[in-house]
């Protein structure tokens, strides 16, 4: 079994914005450590609780300070975005770190109305737009695209073309991660959609694509993991009155919906294990929602001990 990590990058307490990011590299390089496979970002904009705004600035900075672990985005999200500026991006990222670099795409706004608007204009014309964009994207990522009929390069151009996920919690994006032959991310961790269906329909639907041949999936979990199954329960709480407070719904969602694998390490391996059966997958993508950096850490290092 594969574990790998989803950061959102939370800013806690009354850290500054640095601090949370210099916890963002020390989660990296433990994950590394402790060999967990890939390190992915997620994108947020305008919320006080949550640090990156720019997956591909902060990869960078990580890239540069670990050696082997896997690094993408989880997700970067398109509608904002020109295909070739997101293929440059992440092109430029692959040849500064080759065979290490994923491409993580959602579908979500990732913030405010407002902040959408200032990002984008409309948000919902974008989205009507996404298979176009999502087309562009791959033909850029393929060396096959061409604007009035004269190619066009996403340069530079490395020697191994990012890992493309696609990221989701319904029909629409399994179905969009199949069409264009992307792996795929299910977020059960914030979503009340039966993930069996939404990984079905993908693997049903699945077309081979220049960058993938088979499909290839992933089930985004939240996990908090502690010594004892009481201390693992208080942090529980924890996170559920933190992220209230703050705001940020989709982490809420996970407590109070149960969506989170809370207990001893023994105790998740048992659950991870049935969930791999359920699901039919070898990977897991674990968010840690505690809002304690050091504890965070330790959730990560108890499930790495265990399982990895």
């Amino acid at each position: 079994m594969k574990l790998s990590v989803l950061d959102l990058v939370p800013v806690i307490g009354e850290v500054s914005a640095s601090f949370a990011l210099q916890q963002a590299l020390q989660l990296a390089q433990t994950a590394e450590r402790l060999g967990y496979h890939r390190y992915w970002v997620a994108e947020h904009h305008d919320m006080v609780g949550l640090a990156c705004t720019s997956p591909e600035v902060l990869l960078a900075h990580i890239g540069a300070l670990t050696k082997r672990i896997r690094l993408g985005s989880g997700a970067l999200l398109l509608p904002h975005y020109k295909p070739i500026k997101v293929a440059e991006s992440f092109h430029l990222l692959a040849a500064l770190y080759p065979e290490r670099i994923d491409l993580g795409i959602g579908r979500a706004p990732g913030g405010s109305a407002h902040v959408t608007m200032a990002l984008s204009g409309n948000f919902l014309d974008n989205l009507r737009q996404l298979p176009d964009s999502l087309q562009a994207l791959m033909e850029l990522l393929t060396h096959t695209y061409r604007q009035d009929g004269e190619p066009v390069w996403a340069r530079p151009i490395p020697t191994e073309a990012p890992e493309v996920w696609m990221l989701g919690t319904n029909h629409k994006s399994a179905a969009y991660a199949a069409q264009y032959g992307t792996g795929y991310v299910f977020g059960q961790f914030m979503s009340d959609n039966d993930g069996v269906e939404m990984l079905s329909v993908y693997r049903q639907q699945y077309v081979p694509s220049a960058l993938s041949s088979r499909p290839r999936d992933i089930v985004a979990i939240g996990v908090i993991c502690a010594e004892t199954e009481e201390q693992a329960g208080q942090l529980a709480l924890q996170a559920a009155k933190a992220f209230d407070q703050a705001g940020q719904r989709e982490e809420v969602n996970a407590a109070s919906k149960r969506k989170l694998l809370v207990g001893t390490p023994q105790q998740i391996i048992i659950e991870l294990d049935q969930l791999a059966q359920v699901y039919g997958v070898d990977e897991f993508l674990v968010v840690t929602p505690i809002p304690d950096y050091q504890h965070r850490l330790r959730s990560f290092e108890l499930l790495a001990e265990a399982v990895l």
